[in-house]
């Protein structure tokens, strides 16, 4: 049987799950039990933010071929992902929204596209949206290719128009969801553009490991192409490994893909996607050959870190009282346990603090996303606000810059385009439609970029829909302004009375309300002013026998802002932590220990 392995690249929200939905759905690839909306959202996480997180596989079968369809993440901070798997395909799907158009996510995937020498097949979706403008999208596409350097039979791209949600697609515009009514003409341009892998199934044998899973009965899967020859249960095979010593082992299970599921199989050939056991120390990158016939192919490589957070045990007075998690040797197994799927993450000791770990990943979503993965498990630890990696080259110090567009009503784009400016931004396209819609594009330090997500979405009403991927490493852009406003610090422990918080509010916003534990540091909400002001948000009003009018008035609290991680990390400062557990998130300043205190002490005396 024929095999073709197709990645599918888009943009957050452009109707790339929907998509697989109707063909694992159209193909009948799906028992009526797997049946269900975003079937390929398979984490919790996935499903509540829309996003891709985990890339994952499935399998089909159309007019006598198996088709592999391989989901990439569509965000730059889960590149690590997006780099390896699309290495796994020979072509892929670019999904682009009729009303949008290309977006900085799409450019980042399809620029790994391009590299690898894909032919994309170009589907415009969401046809049938208001507004959709399906021609305007089409020479913005490849005005995108062009920039990209995509040679000129890469930009000789075949398109279909479609509506993934309502199941149709046509290679004629006209004929969109009239004469043509079903998915079938994207999997006829799969059969037709995607070449079928051409190595023989009679090659030395040459497995590469894009992936890993762990089954608790056959303990860790590797899971990755099979670029040449074949491979068969009970083989004994050669691993060579990228970080550690080569090792000889035996095939004790082999999975193929039917659906969205793993079916053993007993064995596999050139061109297909699978996973095996039988090793237990397997990293990414390794190739499996045949002992007689060495072959490696060349190691995956992921682009740096960009973004960094001290991760640390909590010891807030709060501590061990939410998680099962809550010892430093825990946390340290938890990271470098990631750091074994994850390849665009690094975990580093401080050497000043053994309850402290140093966490780089491709942005703040990246490690945002460990960080809520690890509190839904169980785990207790405080992080720092991220900081950015620098890097210095020829005696200058260069840092990470990325490419920003933001879509916002036009009422709302001179403030914001103040805001930006002031963050160092640098403009590099206005363009406002005729819906009255102003489209922002910017280059901006990743500096710049820790914090704008929640301003944006405050000034805009909502409104603003902003979209950002790394560009390169530039030059260091200067002092940064930081966070305009204090914050209210607890001074007291106990418990938050609404006495108290209604006359703290009138000197700020809250994020705490009534009935809420709080302890000595905690913040309590945001100053009005720029400076941090210690408040007592436990502190009962005393009673008399006396009474009065007008001073017995009904309390009227203002509902608490409610912080979500994501807005708790921009709002933290370089000295306040947030503190994190399975019920909680929780903002304090952050307490010196002696070598810290230290180091300011000598840093205020240089200074002064």
């Amino acid at each position: 049987m024929e095999i073709r392995n197709v990645s599918i690249i888009a943009h957050v929200d452009h109707g790339k799950t929907t998509l697989v939905d109707g063909l694992l759905n159209i193909t009948e690839s799906l028992s009526t039990k797997e049946k269900s909306e975003r079937v390929m959202d398979q984490m919790d996480l996935e499903k509540e933010r829309g996003i891709t997180i985990k890339s994952k596989n499935a399998s089909i079968q159309y007019k006598g071929t198996k088709i592999n369809i391989i989901d990439t993440p569509g965000h730059a901070d889960f590149g690590g992902e997006v780099e390896r798997v699309l290495s796994m395909a020979d072509s892929s799907l670019l999904l682009v929204d009729a009303f949008e158009g290309p977006m900085p996510q799409t450019r980042f995937v399809l620029s790994k596209s391009l590299q690898l020498g894909h032919k994309p097949i170009l589907v415009i979706n969401k046809i049938d949206r208001d507004g959709s403008q399906p021609d305007v999208v089409l020479d913005k596409v490849f005005d995108l290719f062009d920039e990209l350097g995509a040679d000129h039979d890469q930009m000789d791209f075949p398109v279909v128009y479609a509506s993934a949600k309502n199941g149709f697609a046509s290679l004629e515009l006209d004929k969109a969801g009239s004469s043509d009514k079903d998915l079938n003409p994207i999997l006829d341009l799969i059969l037709k553009h995607v070449p079928a892998y051409p190595a023989s199934a009679t090659d030395p044998l040459q497995f590469q490991i894009m992936n890993l899973d762990y089954d608790d009965y056959v303990g860790r899967l590797g899971i990755g192409r099979v670029f040449r020859g074949r491979i068969r249960t009970g083989d004994n095979l050669k691993l060579i490994s990228t970080q550690a010593a080569d090792a000889s082992f035996r095939v004790s299970r082999l999975y193929g893909y039917g659906g969205i599921q793993r079916k053993e199989i007993e064995q596999a050939e050139a061109g297909d996607i699978v996973a095996l056991a039988g090793l237990e120390e397997i990293h990414i990158g390794d190739t499996i050959c045949h002992p007689d016939q060495i072959d490696p192919r060349p190691p995956i490589t992921v682009d740096e870190p960009t973004v960094s957070m001290f991760f640390s045990v909590n010891d807030s007075p709060f501590a061990g009282r939410e998680g099962d998690y809550v010892t430093t040797r825990q946390l340290r197994e938890r990271l470098f346990k990631e750091t074994r799927t994850n390849v665009a993450m690094r975990v580093l000791e401080d050497p000043d603090r053994k309850d402290r770990f140093s966490v780089q990943g491709r942005g703040d979503l990246h490690l945002s996303v460990l960080i809520e993965s690890m509190r839904r498990e169980g785990y207790e630890l405080q992080v720092s606000r991220p900081e950015v990696i620098t890097k210095q080259e020829h005696g200058e110090i260069l840092e990470p810059w990325e490419r920003l567009v933001i879509d916002v009503p036009e009422q709302y784009s001179g403030t914001i385009i103040n805001e930006l400016n002031r963050r160092k931004g640098e403009m590099q396209g206005m363009e406002t439609s005729s819906h009255g819609t102003t489209r922002l594009e910017y280059i901006i330090p990743v500096r710049g970029m820790i914090g704008i997500r929640g301003f944006l979405l405050t000034e805009s009403r909502g409104t603003a829909a902003v979209n950002s991927n790394f560009m390169a490493y530039r030059e260091y852009a200067g002092v940064m302004p930081g966070r305009k406003l204090g914050a209210l610090v607890s001074m007291e422990d106990g418990e938050t009375v609404p006495f108290a918080l209604f006359n703290i509010q009138e000197r700020g916003s809250l994020f705490v309300g009534p009935g809420v534990a709080v302890y000595t540091g905690m913040i309590i909400g945001e100053s009005a002013r720029d400076n941090d002001l210690e408040v007592n948000p436990c502190r009962e009003k005393k009673l008399t026998n006396i009474r009065a009018s007008g001073s017995d008035e009904a309390i009227r609290l203002t509902p608490a802002r409610s912080m979500s991680l994501e807005q708790a990390l921009e709002f933290i400062d370089d000295d306040e932590l947030l503190e994190l557990t399975p019920k909680n998130i929780r903002l304090r300043k952050k307490l010196l220990n002696a070598t810290e205190r230290k180091r300011a002490a000598k840093q205020q005396k240089t200074a002064g």
